[in-house]
């Protein structure tokens, strides 16, 4: 039995933001992570499908989860999106060609194969309209997709870019993006043309550059000549959100456990077996393996698991025992997991990795306990705000893009709980602290982006 289709009530800024769309044949919708940037998007392409006549076959490419589950999930939820048909253009070569043959009004390929269907599917590239979902995931100019998307960007007469994080890392990222959007129109065609204009070298090694920073002034610059097509606001200014609690959950190494550590630190190495230590090659290695041992335990050369401590873990079940409520639970490396995994066994806790469309809608509908969840597979667009409030690192990574991604599954719209708790166990005297000040610290750079190019809602 199909359930009921709900009726949308689009807040003033999700209205702005279609209205947007609507007139604005080429838009960067920069929208903070859970504002709703999937049904303000399928709004304005059924208004232009269905009202205006404007455009007549839609292309979306997304991460491939996304793909998967997000945005047909969203066109089935809502009444006024009835008319709109669909084709999800991922799996094998036979089933994504099955798809395309379907010519259905929207059609959703993940952007793996993007390249394949340029350039390999033999299937022509009619779409007047293409949304780029996440925008981000075209923030390098020498990627294949990228390329491969360049060659068919002159027939697009309508594009959206969605993103809640623009610049992550650097504002060099958004070359590449809005190229995609204008071909070059505003911040030019070409890589070294960017770079003359608004940034300098770095660090270099005689006439090899490794880095470049912006020349002052860059970053307003940057941000004027997008403005016209961008509309960027934040939904914690126009939404009632949650209220976000960020907790620390310090944990302690004995001395045995904190003396492996500290050689480790200095010496890249840690001797493990006769003929098999644990080494790193150079600072970024050693990064690695400093957060696996903080996390309680590290590769070794020979692939071998050599755990370090528990603290981590008696932490989690602490944790567990205390909120007696569902948690997701954010693990980085395989051995995180495997770890994870053997504690709630021993726990009898009901758990699973959220991984799959089953597990999603499974979390949303409770039956989990413990949700485990990789960032770099959490990030955009899963909506995992019905299956709880809590959310646990138990492992830190660098990436602030993955950190508020993964943040924002369950710190979104449609959360109905007050608060949502965002727990992280950080073992004390090692990387975990660095990584942590670090995240804090790029916020500043992403909301002065944000920021700069700010929509304005009168009244």
């Amino acid at each position: 039995m199909e359930s009921k289709k709900e009726i949308y009530r689009p807040h003033a800024y999700q209205q702005y933001a279609t209205d947007f769309i609507l007139t604005h044949p080429i838009s960067a919708v920069i929208l903070f992570l859970g504002a709703g940037k999937t049904v303000i998007t399928l709004t304005a392409i059924e208004r232009l499908m269905y009202d205006s006549f404007d455009v007549s076959k839609v292309l979306i490419v997304a991460p491939l989860r996304v793909a998967k589950v997000t945005w047909k999930d969203e066109i089935t939820k809502w009444q006024h999106l009835q008319h709109l048909t669909y084709a999800v253009a991922v799996g094998s070569v036979k089933e994504r060609m099955a798809a395309l043959r379907q010519q259905a009004d929207i059609t959703i390929i993940n952007r793996e194969n993007l390249q394949w269907l340029i350039e390999k599917s033999r299937m022509p590239f009619d779409y007047d309209m293409v949304v780029l979902d996440e925008l981000s995931s075209f923030k390098s100019w020498q990627s294949k997709r990228f390329r491969a998307f360049l060659k068919v960007r002159p027939k697009v007469r309508r594009i959206v870019g969605l993103t809640g994080t623009p610049a992550p890392n650097s504002l060099m990222d958004l070359f590449a993006e809005f190229k995609c959007l204008d071909m070059g129109e505003r911040l030019g065609r070409f890589i070294t043309q960017y770079r003359s204009t608004y940034f300098m070298p770095d660090k270099t090694n005689g006439q090899v550059v490794y880095s470049y920073k912006p020349l002052p002034g860059a970053a307003d610059a940057i941000y004027e000549k997008i403005s016209d097509i961008t509309i960027s606001m934040k939904a914690m200014d126009h939404l009632k959100m949650p209220e976000l609690i960020s907790n620390r959950y310090p944990v302690y190494m004995d001395e045995d456990e904190s003396n492996k550590y500290e050689t480790m630190k200095k010496d890249l190495i840690l001797p493990y077996q006769d003929e098999d230590d644990i080494t790193a090659a150079n600072a970024a290695s050693l990064s690695g393996k400093l957060c696996q041992m903080a996390n309680g335990a590290v590769y070794a050369d020979n692939g071998d698991v050599v755990r370090i401590h528990d603290k981590k873990l008696d932490a989690l079940e602490d944790l567990i025992e205390a909120a007696q409520q569902p948690m997701l639970v954010c693990y980085w490396y395989q051995h995180d997991l495997s770890r994870i995994e053997e504690r709630l066994q021993q726990l009898k806790v009901a758990y699973s990795r959220i991984s799959t469309e089953a597990s999603i809608r499974n979390w949303n509908d409770g039956k989990y306990q413990v949700g485990l969840i990789h960032p770099a597979s959490a990030g955009h667009g899963l909506n995992l705000q019905k299956g709880g409030n809590i959310i646990v690192w138990f492992a830190l990574n660098w990436s602030l893009e993955l950190y508020e991604q993964t943040n924002a599954r369950i710190w979104r719209q449609g959360q109905k709980a007050s608060t949502v708790v965002v727990q992280h166990i950080i073992t004390a005297g090692t990387i975990d602290e660095r990584i942590m000040k670090a995240l804090e610290k790029k916020e500043r750079t992403q909301t002065a982006l944000i920021d700069a190019v700010k929509a304005e809602l009168e009244g």
